[in-house]
């Protein structure tokens, strides 16, 4: 394997593990927080933190590990005879299609309705618990295959 595919398994694997680590805090205890205080106080809690999470940070972590995910799709199938081939294929397809596609297409829409949403409207509180339950099912959809992604990579990191 050339540098720059060890370093794109790399980057890819602690991106992935990166990225289910700040999903698993939001499924296993923030969005819980959340739901404990009153509609207008979580949703507006929610509001300001989908503005603050476009950060540098955080969109390198996100928009990078998607890049980096691609790159080793890329590479798997281009070194398809390799042994670990078939893991960094899976590993960086699980990404893509579990976290970053899942992402564009179910949290980001549902974030565009609750930013459109006045936090005292007299539906707000329907559309808060709707938010909650739809949002945090997907993002524990985008943690499970981020984290797979980490482990299936390292499996193929380990061969």
């Amino acid at each position: 394997m050339s540098n720059f595919s060890e370093i794109t398994v790399i980057l890819a694997l602690i991106g992935s593990a990166l990225a289910a680590g700040i999903f698993f805090a939001f499924s296993s205890f923030i969005m819980k927080a959340l739901a404990r205080l009153p509609s207008s106080e979580g949703m507006a809690a929610m509001q300001s933190i989908n503005i603050a999470v476009i950060n540098p940070a955080f969109m390198t972590v996100f928009m990078g590990t998607t890049a980096i995910s691609l790159m080793l799709v890329i590479i798997a199938i281009w070194a398809w005879s390799m042994p670990a081939a078939p893991y960094f294929l899976t590993g960086g397809l699980l990404y893509f299609i579990g976290t970053f596609l899942v992402t564009g297409m179910g949290n980001v829409p549902l974030n565009d309705q609750l930013a459109a949403m006045d936090a005292d409207d007299p539906r707000a509180s329907d559309i808060w618990m709707h938010y909650l339950d739809e949002w945090t099912r997907l993002n524990t959809i985008r943690t499970v295959c981020a984290a797979a992604a980490a482990m299936v990579i390292l499996a193929g990191v380990l061969i």
